[in-house]
């Protein structure tokens, strides 16, 4: 609804007011061949702030107000402008061209009065690909058809988010071509100094790996795109059909510039070493570029642009003076930078100027910016070599000063030589010395260590001693004590042979004498001798049965016999060790109880008198944690298994002691190291384990928990290496 006001409004005015100002534009007239007009007089403008007026409209509007003398110039804008002039053609050729000298616009349209009513348009600008113009040039060319003598309107509509400059030429072909010629060789000039300078300090990075060159080919680099960017031939020769790059360059390109002039700026002048804190303001500028960036990419373009540029604005007199300074600080490059920036910021200034409409629009005014940027390059690379120079100096004193020191430092040392050298023969006497009188201590602690291997060797023994006495004392005690009455009793059955031998000689019948043989048997009880006997007889041959079983587990247990390799069962060499343990598990198993849980093993090369000398030491140890705990009382149990898999044998020795804790269970295997009282261990019996598991290539490892119990669990390869 406001749009359609908005087009009867305007309507309106065109038709009451296009009569009167149809007559009020002089014309721009051409005259020679040769000649290349300026349009700075006879413009007027419309602006179009919704870019919704048409084109019929405004070519008859009567609301076109007069440029002020001198080129068009908007600054930055949003909106679509309009503007008209009339041309006349008072050469002999039949057309003309015009030339708007701003490759940054993105939309430029072209319209020609052909008629009363009538007009011929054509549209260009970035949003459209390189190869749609009518004429190959970075600027925009429209051929103006008006025949000799005559004279016409042209309008051109253009609208851009960038500053909206609008400088117009109007000339013959062959002029206007000739003057771009010249511009062709300027900035072909201009590239091939910034080409060269950048291969040159491309050459001298690689040869020196100076950060300050890499830092100033990527700063030359930004600049000279921004620089071709500016002119029109990055999109003609780089990005001819990427309208999104064309368009976006032109905040991309002066960003990347400004944030490589920053680390330029920094590594060349070390502000972070002169100026900390100032060298932390160029932060600030960084993200001022970022959010310029942001802005123009996400937001407003516009915004963006003003962002950007006054970002760079502050950032070159900033530079500028922490340049001075720095400069006054003595550091000497400086002094070269801030004259190379000064140049610089001279052709920047005037080329804003020349925008903002301060300073007129001419060749000095456009080419000023290149010229200074080339000539800030040139000077740069003089700054930076200086700076070489300044480098090689400073590290020529300096070997001159460490040459010094050395020659000071040999002059010493050759006068420490002779005193180092009695030191030295002096130290090595106090070294053999020292040596002979750590040979003997070795010896005396290896003596020692052999005294204490034997004292655990022999208080395993002692354990292993008593279990022997007491297993064999119990069968013989039984048979000794049977031999007395067996004695009474075989005297009883040999005074009864004497008597009954006695009957068989008396005189008398066979039945009296057998009456008086059973009397007799009555009188001794003959029965019960013969069971008593039979019983003692019994006893006496357990006991001994005992006792030769008890040899038999001892021989077996020892192996006295045997120093090499032997195939044995390890269940045997387990239930060897527990039958000698058993008098210390308390009267019948009562007090700590055992829990044998075997599988068949397969048969295994071990030193079994080794192996079940392991198996003691440990079992040893659990009974003593289980009696820490349960005392005299029941409720201790040790449970022993077996177990195998493709490769190990695994036995497992578990029981519910007081535990360990955690730093007792890294110290269990060093030597001399136990928790029993003094005089109750030497702390060299699971060192012993350890070391005779090792020398089978097996593993013993101990888990414990204090309070609940230990297991002990030994693997034992069934292939030796």
């Amino acid at each position: 609804m406001r749009r359609l006001y908005f087009y009867c409004c305007f309507l309106f005015i065109v038709l009451c007011n296009a009569p009167i100002n149809a007559q009020s534009i002089a014309p721009l007239a051409v005259a020679g061949t040769d000649e290349v007009v300026h349009i700075t007089t006879g413009i007027e403008y419309l602006e179009d702030a919704t870019h919704t007026i048409p084109a019929q409209l405004v070519f008859k509007s009567a609301a076109f107000k007069k440029v002020p003398d001198g080129i068009p110039n908007e600054k930055f804008t949003n909106s679509a402008f309009w503007f008209r002039f009339k041309i006349k053609n008072e050469t002999n050729l039949p057309s003309l061209i015009l030339k708007l000298a701003n490759p940054a616009l993105d939309s430029v349209d072209y319209y020609e009065q052909m008629g009363q009513d009538s007009f011929r348009a054509y549209h260009t600008g970035q949003s459209v690909p390189f190869a749609h113009r009518e004429y190959l040039s970075s600027d925009y060319l429209f051929t103006v058809s008006l025949p000799p003598h005559t004279e016409k309107y042209v309008y051109l509509r253009i609208a851009t988010g960038a500053e909206l400059l609008t400088p117009l030429t109007i000339g013959s072909e062959a002029s206007i071509f000739e003057k771009d010629k010249y511009k062709d060789i300027f900035w072909g000039i201009y590239i091939g100094i910034m080409l060269a300078m950048l291969l040159y300090n491309c050459f001298v990075y690689s040869t020196t790996s100076d950060d300050s060159y890499l830092y100033y080919i990527v700063y030359v680099l930004t600049v000279v795109v921004t620089q071709i960017t500016i002119s029109g031939y990055a999109f003609q020769l780089l990005w001819p059909n990427q309208l999104l790059v064309a368009k976006y360059s032109a905040i991309f390109n002066p960003v990347l510039a400004g944030i490589a002039a920053v680390g330029f700026i920094r590594n060349f002048l070390k502000t972070k070493s002169f100026l900390p804190k100032s060298d932390r303001v160029f932060f600030v500028f960084v993200g001022l570029y970022l959010l310029g960036t942001v802005v123009g990419c996400f937001g407003n373009f516009t915004s963006g642009l003003h962002i950007i540029d006054m970002t760079a604005g502050v950032l070159s007199l900033y530079v500028l003076a922490v340049g001075f300074v720095i400069s006054r600080k003595g550091y000497r490059p400086a002094v070269f930078f801030m004259i190379s920036w000064l140049v610089f910021l001279v052709g920047v200034f005037i080329f804003v100027f020349k925008n903002l409409g301060i300073l007129p629009y001419n060749v000095y005014t456009v080419y000023t910016m290149p010229v200074g940027s080339a000539m800030e390059v040139l000077l740069l690379s003089f700054a930076l070599a200086d700076r070489i120079n300044l480098l090689k100096k400073e590290a020529a004193a300096s070997q001159a000063k460490e040459l010094l020191a050395v020659q000071e430092n040999e002059r010493i040392v050759q006068g420490q030589n002779v005193l180092l050298e009695r030191m030295v023969n002096e130290r090595t006497n106090e070294l053999v010395l020292s040596n002979q009188s750590l040979n003997k201590a070795l010896v005396e602690l290896k003596e020692a260590e052999l005294q204490l291997v034997e004292s655990e060797k022999m208080a395993s023994l002692g354990q292993l001693t008593a279990g022997i006495a007491h297993e064999i004392n119990n069968p013989i005690n039984f048979a000794s004590s049977n031999i007395k009455p067996l004695a009474r009793d075989v005297r009883m059955l040999l005074d009864a042979l004497l008597v009954f031998e006695r009957i068989m000689g008396e005189d008398g019948t066979t039945a009296e004498r057998h009456n008086k043989a059973q009397q007799y048997k009555d009188e001794i009880d003959f029965a019960y001798l013969e069971q008593e006997i039979e019983e003692m007889l019994a006893g006496i041959e357990k006991g001994v049965s005992r006792t030769a079983e008890v040899v038999k587990v001892l021989r077996l247990f020892s192996r006295l016999d045997e120093g090499d390799l032997k195939t044995v069962d390890i269940n045997e060499g387990l239930n060897s060790t527990l039958a000698f343990v058993n008098e210390r598990l308390g009267s019948g198993g009562d007090v700590i109880n055992v829990n044998k849980e075997y599988v068949q093993l397969p048969l295994l090369d071990c030193y079994s008198g080794k192996l079940n000398q392991v198996f003691l030491n440990v079992i040893s140890n659990a009974i003593y944690a289980v009696k820490q705990k349960f005392g005299d009382s029941p409720g201790g149990l040790i449970t022993v298994s077996t177990a195998f898999d493709n490769s190990n044998i695994v036995i497992r020795i578990a029981d519910n002691g007081i535990g360990m804790d955690k730093a007792t269970l890294k110290k269990i295997f060093e030597p001399f190291f136990t928790t029993r009282k003094l005089g109750e261990g030497t702390g060299l019996g699971l060192s012993i384990a350890f070391s005779t598991v090792k020398q089978h290539n097996g593993k013993i490892q101990v888990n414990s928990e204090a309070g609940t119990g230990t297991e002990v669990i030994i693997k034992l390869p069934l292939t030796r290496k």
